[in-house]
């Protein structure tokens, strides 16, 4: 088994409500609020939610880019944050450590400099972390065009000459200048058209075997989670209600907001008629989320305890775990 590349303990972000003449801070949107995971070498971890849950605040706050409010994450046996003890990587450690762990945006229109060539966007990194002169960054962006399927006489040109799909493809290459261990896709194929995230996807496989690399991909898709991904964390209102590998998750999903999103899937076979549910009721407030389960406003099946506990985390086999009152 592969070691752990990325552990994450209790992790908690909290984004503070002011108020009041004097802006004074009168309540926290939980926007992640206490999960916990480890991601192995060479695997792909997807996160998946409904909009508004969580994802993209997990992987910033993973990266250090957010200010983390609890917990800690350990990246390659080296501390990043533990607020517990008070430990935090100093700046010059922390921009060592961005080499081997990188991000691609939801939107590649607006993640990329309008400003600047192709050559310039992808070099960048290089030419920062003082890795290779301009022209030999400009030669390594050439290469990594072409890795990524666009021609390397697109160098000199800029982000506006190039379609959505060609896009994020440079967004692709910009996040492999460096050589990383480490990728967080927050949602890099949401903006696409099927046939492109298609290409995206078949992409980042092939990258990941030729590079050796590790994702945290982050999308509300179920259908392109299902096949992309080794394991599959499910997460509602800042926490995970179930966590799981791909087959398990889809063959027995145990927690009814999973059912619910996977009911909601649209199938191709006429055939299968799967009931769908239907839920009742808005998300609720992050920053005043119900007690007990968050889930039980808007679950069919929820009982009186549902409001009143919070449901603990049972596992379920060596990789599936849940977190519901109603599953023994």
């Amino acid at each position: 088994m592969n070691r752990k590349l990325v552990e994450v303990r209790n992790l908690k972000k909290y984004f503070p409500i002011r108020g009041g003449v004097f802006s004074k801070k009168i309540g926290d949107v939980k926007a992640v609020d206490d999960i916990t995971f480890d991601i192995r070498e060479g695997e792909i971890f997807g996160l998946v939610g409904e909009s508004g849950c969580g994802k993209s605040t997990t992987g910033r706050t993973i990266l250090n880019l957010c200010p983390p409010t609890a917990g800690s994450v350990v990246f390659a046996g080296q501390t990043i944050f533990d607020v517990a003890e008070n430990t935090y990587i100093n700046k010059a450690k922390m921009q060592k450590l961005r080499r081997n762990m990188q991000i691609i945006f939801q939107d590649p229109f607006a993640s990329l400099d309008p400003r600047m060539s192709v050559g310039a966007i992808i070099s960048e990194g290089l030419v920062k972390h003082k890795l290779a002169t301009r022209r030999e960054a400009l030669e390594r962006a050439k290469e990594l065009l072409e890795l990524c399927g666009i021609r390397y006489d697109n160098v000199m040109k800029y982000p506006h000459e190039f379609s959505g799909g060609q896009r994020q493809r440079i967004s692709i290459a910009r996040s492999l200048a460096l050589n990383p261990q480490f990728i967080i896709g927050d949602e890099p194929i949401a903006a696409l058209d099927v046939s492109i995230q298609a290409q995206v996807l078949t992409l980042l496989q092939d990258l990941k075997e030729k590079m050796n690399l590790t994702y945290l991909f982050i999308s509300h898709d179920l259908g392109v989670i299902r096949y992309f991904c080794d394991r599959i964390a499910v997460m509602y209102l800042g926490s995970f209600v179930e966590v799981g590998t791909s087959e398990e998750l889809f063959n027995n999903p145990l927690n009814p907001y999973t059912q619910v999103l996977l009911s909601a899937m649209p199938v191709a076979d006429i055939r299968d008629r799967r009931k769908r549910i239907i839920l009742q009721g808005d998300v609720p407030d992050p920053a005043n989320p119900p007690s007990g389960c968050k889930f039980h406003t808007r679950c069919p099946y929820a009982q009186k305890r549902c409001s009143q506990d919070e449901p603990v985390e049972k596992r379920i086999s060596e990789t599936h775990q849940v977190r519901c009152h109603l599953v023994d």
